[in-house]
């Protein structure tokens, strides 16, 4: 691989209500939701991002990730899944050097253990959460889809994994932004010829929690959620970055999808 780039993926839509992604607002209102997920393409190997929800799930939605599809349903065509999307794009699933999840809940870990070469890159206190979760962020989990033995893991810790630096040359970055999820965090993509690329995942709901109107519907921390925000602000505003939130199917259409890409 000699190319850097960026490719925004998408796992299809899950249909919930807007007060599930903006806190007390909307209630009774139907909203669909775009389920992104990102490949990385960097000189010394491929990066996944979450992978999004994944494709095994489809065929007894409601064995697979349990009562939660009555609250997030899932639109979602079998191709749409990572691994053949990566297969689409001409990348092989053993190219795959990184699998990074920002947190484990179940439409961000579609790529987890899907990649056999894959080193899987996630906090140490989300992984450990995702085992035991308290009884209102249980449904967010969805164990099969991380707790599989052949999984290769690589654990960061919190707050001193700010800034860690995957290749060392500042092209793929993390940034710690729990409240969302307790180990939950961010990543701030660089390439050449291109704008900075601030991806907040889940950390950032839509454009309305960026811009203090909502807090996100679910979250385990409000201080955190909020302190993230802010954190993420700061980096934004260091690093002239465009944001990309998780879940805001406004601003995720104004962005160039797979096929198309950054770089």
């Amino acid at each position: 691989m000699k190319h850097m780039r960026l490719y925004m993926c998408q796992t299809g839509i899950q249909v919930c209500q807007v007060h599930n992604i903006k806190m007390n607002q909307g209630l009774g209102e139907e909203m669909e939701i775009p389920i992104p997920w990102f490949i990385f393409e960097h000189p010394e190997g491929l990066v996944v991002v979450d992978g999004g929800l994944a494709a095994e799930g489809l065929a007894h939605p409601l064995d697979y990730w349990g009562p939660s599809v009555n609250v997030f349903r899932p639109v979602m065509l079998e191709h749409e899944g990572c691994v053949r999307q990566l297969s689409a794009l001409g990348f092989k699933s053993e190219d795959v050097r990184y699998v990074v999840l920002s947190h484990l809940h179940s439409d961000h870990t579609g790529a987890a253990g899907r990649f056999p070469n894959a080193t899987h890159i996630v906090q140490r206190r989300e992984y450990d959460y995702a085992f035991a979760p308290d009884w209102f962020a249980a449904g967010a989990y969805v164990r099969c889809d991380f707790d599989r033995p052949d999984i290769k893991w690589q654990f960061l810790e919190g707050e001193a994994t700010d800034d860690f630096d995957l290749f060392g040359d500042g092209s793929f970055r993390v940034v710690f932004t729990p409240g969302h999820s307790v180990g939950h965090q961010s990543f701030l993509v660089k390439i050449p010829h291109c704008r900075p690329m601030l991806l907040a995942i889940d950390a950032v709901y839509t454009m309305d929690h960026w811009n203090e109107k909502a807090l996100p519907g679910f979250l385990t921390s409000t201080v955190d959620t909020v302190r993230s925000v802010r954190k993420l602000k700061a980096v934004a505003e260091r690093e002239n970055a465009m944001l990309v939130p998780g879940h805001d199917p406004d601003t995720w259409s104004s962005f160039k999808h797979v096929p198309d890409f950054y770089g």
